[in-house]
Parts: C-alpha cells; structure tokens; sequence
C-alpha cells in the first residue's frame, strides 16, 4: 500500500506539472514551438528533480508493468497527450502523430537519466554535472523542435520495401 501510494502522488506530480504548464503556455501567446521547447525542456527538469520518480516507473517496467488500477498513470499520460495534441495540432488518434511525439519526448528526457552510467559513457556522453545536463537538455530541445518541422514535409524514401523485391 505505501508504495501505490508512493507511485499515486508521483503521478499527482506529473499531472500537475502538466496542468500547469499547459496554463503557463496558453496564457504566454507565444508560437507553438516556444511552448512545446518550454515544455521538452520543463518535463526534462521535472525528471531530473526526481530521480525516484524514474526508478519508480523503471521497477514497475521491469516487472512486467503494473498489476494494480494504473488511472494515475493513464491519466497523466491522457492529459500530456491533449496539451501536445492541441497546442501543436497534432493528430490524436491512437498511435498518431501526437501519441508518437509524446512518446519520443518522454524518452529523450528519460533514458540519460536511467543510463547515465552505463549507456552514455559507453558512447562519449558525460552527465556528471549541471553544465553536461544542459548541453543535453538543449540537444534533447532541438531534436524535438527539428522533428517537428519534419512532420509539416511529406516524408520520402529512397529505401524500397524488401517485398517489392520479391
């Protein structure tokens, strides 16, 4: 019971940090890609605030993902996903474009945090001190800005399905 309690506020946390910085964007009248880079770069500290939190939803992933009522956890993610879908105009549907965009975010912000000692020095990446994390936060930014842009182009592909091969 202490630990659903532990994970119910945690999620109490994300779903407020959401509230809030959705009202904080609708009532700065700034472009769309301000507030979606104030919103990569605000989830970015409010995850790196929270160590606990991570290893938290990391333990429940681990073990096969939660047996218990996960409202908190849906919840939060649901309110996410229609501040990114109607501040950008993204597609909602389930696995559309704001579902996927989401979802990306969530693991730029999350996986430095989880492997910061073993898949980040693996390949070169520093994360000892506040310097090293805000080079990260800014490369996290502007990937997603950059991924945006992307999605109003339509995509193409030099690379031919292996079945029209066949």
């Amino acid at each position: 019971e202490l630990y659903q309690a532990v994970l119910d506020r945690s999620f109490a946390e994300v779903r407020e940090a959401v509230r809030a910085g959705r009202a904080r964007a609708l009532a700065s009248g700034q472009a769309p890609e301000a507030i979606l880079a104030g919103a990569v770069s605000d989830y970015f500290d409010f995850l790196a605030a929270r160590p606990n939190f991570i290893r938290l939803i990391e333990r429940e992933a681990l073990s096969g993902g939660p047996d218990h009522d996960v409202l908190g956890h849906l919840s939060a993610g649901q309110e996410a996903l229609a501040a990114i879908s109607a501040e950008l105009g993204l597609d909602d549907s389930p696995s559309g474009e704001a579902a996927q965009l989401l979802l990306s975010i969530i693991a730029l912000c999350w996986f430095h945090l989880i492997h910061a000692r073993t898949v980040a020095p693996a390949v070169g990446v520093t994360l000892d001190d506040a310097d090293d994390l805000e080079r990260r936060r800014r490369h996290v930014v502007g990937l997603v800005l950059h991924g945006v842009a992307g999605l109003e182009r339509p995509l193409t592909s030099t690379l031919t399905r292996s079945s029209d091969h066949d």
